[in-house]
């Protein structure tokens, strides 16, 4: 047997206006962190699996409990194609002083 390991990663947007909508948020939340998603930015979670029929049991769990409103989306990719990923991020603008200097503000 072949292993080929893969990347879910479910990208969501859920209502948070009424109560209701707010607790299916956290019910699916829960079961994303519960079933071994980890976050990548807020509202997009993924998972390593190891092959294909485990990828459609997880698939399959996502698709019977999601939330009623709102939207979910999946996509899989190979973990390959999930390393070759590219990281654009601004300037960081920290507050924070990144020296070894001694500040005394009196």
């Amino acid at each position: 047997m072949s292993y080929r390991f893969m990347r879910i990663v479910v990208f969501f947007d859920l209502p948070t206006e009424t109560a209701e909508n707010k607790r299916d948020y956290r019910q699916f939340h829960k079961l994303l962190i519960g079933n071994g998603f980890i976050m990548m930015q807020e509202s997009v979670y993924c998972r390593m699996v190891l092959n294909q029929s485990v990828e459609a049991s997880v698939i399959e769990v996502l698709r019977r409990n999601r939330p009623p409103a709102g939207i979910v989306q999946v996509l899989t990719v190979t973990e390959k194609q999930f390393a070759g990923m590219k990281y654009l991020v601004g300037e960081n603008t920290s507050e924070m002083i990144d020296s070894t200097e001694r500040l005394v503000i009196l």
